[in-house]
């Protein structure tokens, strides 16, 4: 049996998180992997995948950026990412295809929730961001605030109102992009009505 040091290179070279195949081919046997499973070494995420555990400890947005590497991050945690809320949410709140089967983002680790968005509105207003030193698809101020308007109804009018503000405060706001975002997802009137006035 290799040394415990060894074993830790193996997943630090695949990101600190393993599926079952790659463990295979790497010569980790099951009788290996449920050692160091037993042992605290490597701890399931979910069905075929393993996470390497120190005091290191990889983030939950590492974990959700290996497992879903196309998703976009959203909606509430967009908007603690770019300070247009405090309260955090419990959850990630991520965008994918409505075409993506629903039963993969059952986990334990991290906690999210997928928005099913559809392939024609998906990519409007992605950008790059950093999250905890990892690089994450995300999308922009403006299409966070058309999605926060296309959701008024169920949202937190406190929350809403916040976040609102804030963006009308922020410098690096966009008048343009919000108003062409806000035509192809269909809240324009509200953009005018709710923004428009104060941009």
């Amino acid at each position: 049996m290799k040394q415990m040091k060894e074993y830790q290179e193996i997943f630090v070279r695949y990101g600190g998180i393993m599926r079952t195949c790659e463990l295979t081919a790497e010569g980790i046997s099951y009788k290996v992997l449920q050692k160091l499973i037993s042992e605290g070494s490597v701890e399931k995420v979910k069905y075929g995948y393993y996470q390497w555990q120190d005091e290191r400890a990889f983030s939950e947005i590492a974990v959700l950026e290996y497992l879903f590497p196309e998703a976009i991050i959203c909606n509430m945690s967009a908007l603690v990412y770019y300070g247009y809320t405090d309260r955090m949410p419990g959850e990630w709140h991520i965008a994918v295809d409505n075409r993506t089967a629903r039963n993969k983002f059952k986990l334990k680790f991290p906690k999210i929730k997928p928005h099913f968005i559809e392939g024609e509105r998906l990519d409007i207003g992605v950008v790059e961001g950093e999250i905890d030193g990892i690089t994450v698809r995300i999308y922009d101020r403006e299409r966070v605030i058309c999605d926060c308007l296309r959701h008024v109804n169920t949202m937190d009018g406190e929350i809403f109102n916040i976040v609102i503000q804030r963006y009308i405060r922020d410098e690096r706001k966009n008048a343009a992009v919000i108003m062409e975002y806000a035509k192809k997802l269909g809240v324009e009137k509200k953009a005018r009505r709710v923004i428009g006035v104060w941009l």
